[in-house]
């Protein structure tokens, strides 16, 4: 087959990776890509959310499988456009995406259908939101309704930082469009991980659990970032936990979502929290996560393809997805001031000097006259695999300091915790 993948971080490498070890692939395209796809697959310059071009390109490359990477081409509506030019895309439609493009629909929902979240109200007018939050106990949590690149949920400890993050969203507006709606909720406790799956409308089939890092630096401190690094799995979710969030969060939000005429069909991506009346539902993402995708599909055992294939002709079912029992460690490699302002365009020196079996995923790079160059915020995932975590980390952290390009930071803590 020949396949078109729609993205250029590091989700979208670790994708093109996986789906090149199926025998049923002939050629991969992806759109725009970076340094890394481009050396395992063929790179087209144009951007994720040229919908038109895209489509053109998949058509004239005879594309048999288009899988969408990002939220914002799904959100904009791109499996609809390809579905109606007879071209298979892997990925919800406009209206499914909706679960994760407006927060207070997906809230809205899970309380319509009795889906453990956390107790929330939604504003669209700021004096209103201000005036609530005002009564609230902190901590409490600010949420930008819209897409806000990972960095739109804001946990306040104080009435000061709470009224803050509201102005910000509803006032200044930093999340443009994603701002004309907020949510105000209660601030949940306990453990956090993401429990992803795959459906095809009717069948939930969950991968195996990951837990991300979001803040900048070591100890969970500094501003907000698309994720530092994650692992998988976690030792406090097993099996049993899995199919508990799969029967109280999972099926149940898919058969709403068909119940209110969006089937859902792609990857469902819960954020969870682990509090002491049970798993409960932070937030939906309609697609593969970052970085928690390159911490999980190299423990995928089965074809990725074929599970993609499944999804689309809604046969998954009849599907067996099968995961190692190893796990897997990785760490984001990060331009010097990211998430705030940053300069790319620095040699990236040593990819070539890590162990063999280190997976070194591509982000924010650019290859020109045979060297590769930063061209983002987050520049590298690198991962590893080993029997216990403890092992998979050490050997991420014995690997990182090979690789090198000017003002690299990453946190030195990722997975830590699980060795205590």
């Amino acid at each position: 087959m020949r396949i078109l993948v729609i993205g250029g971080g590091a989700r979208e490498h670790t994708l093109v990776w996986k789906l090149n070890q199926s025998p049923n692939v002939k050629e991969i395209y992806v759109a725009p890509g970076n340094a890394g796809t481009g050396l395992i697959a063929q790179n087209l310059d144009i951007g994720a959310t040229d919908l038109e071009t895209l489509a053109q390109a998949a058509e004239g490359k005879n594309i048999e499988l288009t899988v969408v990477g990002p939220e914002v081409p799904l959100a904009q509506g791109i499996v609809d456009l390809f579905h109606s030019r007879r071209i298979p895309c892997f990925g919800p439609t406009r209206e499914a995406t909706k679960i994760e493009s407006s927060k207070v629909f997906a809230k809205e929902l899970m309380h319509k259908y009795g889906i453990p979240c956390a107790q929330s109200r939604s504003f669209s007018s700021f004096d209103e939101a201000r005036a609530y939050l005002q009564r609230q106990q902190p901590p409490i949590v600010v949420k930008a309704d819209g897409l806000a690149a990972g960095k739109g949920s804001i946990v306040a400890q104080s009435q000061e930082e709470a009224l803050e993050a509201l102005s910000e969203i509803m006032e200044k507006r930093i999340f443009g469009a994603a701002g004309d709606q907020v949510l105000i909720e209660e601030c949940l406790e306990g453990n956090e991980v993401s429990l992803l799956a795959f459906t095809d409308g009717k069948t939930v089939i969950p991968m195996v659990p990951a837990c991300d890092y979001k803040r900048a630096f070591d100890g969970d401190q500094g501003p907000n970032t698309g994720g530092m690094g994650s692992y998988s799995p976690p030792k406090f979710f097993d099996e049993v936990m899995t199919n508990r969030v799969k029967d109280t969060i999972l099926e149940p939000t898919v058969e709403a979502m068909a119940k209110e005429g969006k089937p859902f069909k792609g990857v469902l991506y819960a954020g969870l929290i682990m509090t002491l009346e049970g798993p409960k539902a932070l937030e939906f993402n309609a697609r593969f996560g970052d970085p928690e995708n390159q911490v999980m599909i190299p423990r995928l055992k089965s074809d990725l393809l074929e599970v993609m294939l499944a999804v689309i002709d809604g046969t998954l079912d009849r599907t067996k997805v099968e995961w190692s029992n190893e796990a897997c460690v990785g760490v984001v490699m990060a331009s010097g001031g990211y998430p705030g302002s940053y300069t790319t365009g620095f040699p990236i020196e040593g990819c070539d000097e890590v162990d063999n079996d280190i997976l070194v995923f591509h982000a924010g790079t650019k290859a020109k006259g045979g060297t590769i160059y930063t061209d983002g915020g987050r520049v590298l995932t690198v991962a590893a695999m080993g029997k216990t975590i403890a092992e998979a980390r050490s050997r991420v952290y014995l690997n990182l300091p090979r690789i090198r390009f000017e003002g690299c930071h990453y946190r030195t803590d990722i997975a830590a915790r699980e060795q205590s």
